[in-house]
């Protein structure tokens, strides 16, 4: 089983300066969920599968701090 600190680890480039345009969005999907929405792959980022709700909190956090940019609307390209 992995540690809360490993998978911070792991997930330490989401919070990092963006090179360009932020790839990594905190998407606002209705009610309380929050998700991580990845713009380079148009997806969201699956870290809730891997991590407890503790963590992805933590995840959150650390992005919010880095900057990243907050939605409520889809922050993706349309599919198709």
């Amino acid at each position: 089983m992995r540690s809360r600190t490993d998978a911070l680890e792991r997930l330490a480039p989401l919070w990092e300066e963006p090179a360009a345009s932020p790839r990594w969005v905190i998407w606002h999907r209705g009610g309380a969920e929050s998700l991580v929405f990845d713009r380079e792959f148009n997806m969201p980022l699956d870290v809730e599968l891997d991590v407890d709700e503790a963590t992805l909190g933590e995840v959150i956090r650390r992005i919010r701090a880095a900057g990243a940019p907050e939605t409520d609307a889809y922050p993706g390209c349309p599919c198709g």
